[in-house]
């Protein structure tokens, strides 16, 4: 099988922004672009995307979960960034209508049609080294996935970094950037204790790791860090909080310190776990800090993390009633 997200339908949909307005939407082949090698993405990184899923459920028809929500951060990344303003009405026609056009090729579950829209400068010039870009071209890439646990769901090593995964004010941006200042700190963490992620700890801060958010789930309390700028506010961290409080749990949204995690961590029905769009709720079975190993728990995916990864996937696969509104049928 080939590996997660390396395998792209034919087509996608795009749209550029010139003099000072949008064109209407094509459908393009998925596997070029063309760019001027001084464009400002290239030399500036003035790049943002989104990464969402459609789902097929057994009525035959396909539903994205948390467009909306992808749309307005991908409006704020834009943002930040100072690329052009995303129009939401166009954006959400070319995602639905690209996946229309694909529908045939959405995996049943436990796979689905990973979707990428993505945001980026075009203007050809390398002296804006301190303006933003006042051309830009959004796109949206479509690739059938599969289950990403091929292997089986396994807890994860993770090292405690005493470090920011980016700059504190722009880890709210879903940036290129943000993931490239990540690789080298989690190389090395892979090749010196065999960790699977790094989770960024700056000052003693318990933040995020590389490519998801952290939780700790404490027997019915669920702590992960209160929203700020430095890092990411996931879209699936949301919707695991909300089933959750949903279930009866206290969710804390706060600051949580790494003497705290560790402390915790020590209990024996402590569960820890990642959430994202990929993996929706990855167990970590141990914690790595100043050379020392701690066992989270058990050492293995907790009940509670099963339970909630598995009401996710029941309200994405149209197994169980969408109380929140969270899908959106295109077909």
């Amino acid at each position: 099988m080939s590996a997660f997200g390396t395998v792209f339908a034919p087509e996608m949909s795009l749209a550029r922004y010139e003099q000072g307005q949008w064109s209407a939407t094509e459908f393009v082949s998925s596997d070029s672009l063309t760019l001027h090698p001084g464009a400002h993405v290239l030399h500036y990184s003035s790049t943002c995307f989104e990464g969402l899923k459609a789902f097929k459920h057994e009525d035959g028809s396909i539903n994205i979960f948390r467009m909306e929500q992808n749309i307005a951060r991908l409006i704020q990344s834009s943002e930040l960034l100072a690329l052009p303003a995303v129009d939401a009405e166009q954006l959400t026609a070319m995602i639905i209508d690209i996946v229309k056009r694909y529908a045939k090729d959405v995996p049943l579950p436990p796979g689905s049609m990973y979707i990428r829209p993505t945001h980026i400068g075009t203007e050809a010039s390398i002296g804006k080294a301190a303006a933003p870009s006042s051309t830009s071209l959004l796109y949206v890439l479509l690739s059938p996935v599969g289950d990403y646990f091929t292997g089986g769901s396994k807890a994860l090593r993770l090292l405690l970094a005493d470090e920011p995964r980016c700059a504190a004010h722009m880890g709210v941006v879903k940036s290129g950037g943000n993931y490239a200042s990540a690789l080298q700190p989690i190389l090395k963490a892979q090749q010196s204790v065999q960790a699977d992620q790094v989770l960024f700890c700056p000052g003693g801060d318990v933040q995020e790791t590389g490519a998801a958010n952290f939780l700790l789930i404490d027997g019915n309390e669920i702590i992960t860090k209160s929203l700020d700028s430095s890092f990411l506010h996931g879209i699936t961290r949301h919707s695991i909080l909300t089933l959750a409080r949903d279930r009866g749990m206290t969710v804390s949204e706060r600051a949580l310190t790494v003497d705290e995690l560790l402390e915790r961590a020590q209990k024996p029905g402590t569960e820890a776990a990642l959430s994202g769009t990929a993996a929706v709720l990855t167990p970590v079975g141990t914690l790595i800090h100043n050379g020392q190993e701690h066992t989270v728990g058990n050492g293995e995916a907790g009940p509670t993390t099963n339970a909630l990864r598995q009401a996710l996937n029941d309200i994405q696969w149209g197994k169980a009633a969408d109380n929140h509104g969270w899908l959106t049928k295109v077909c």
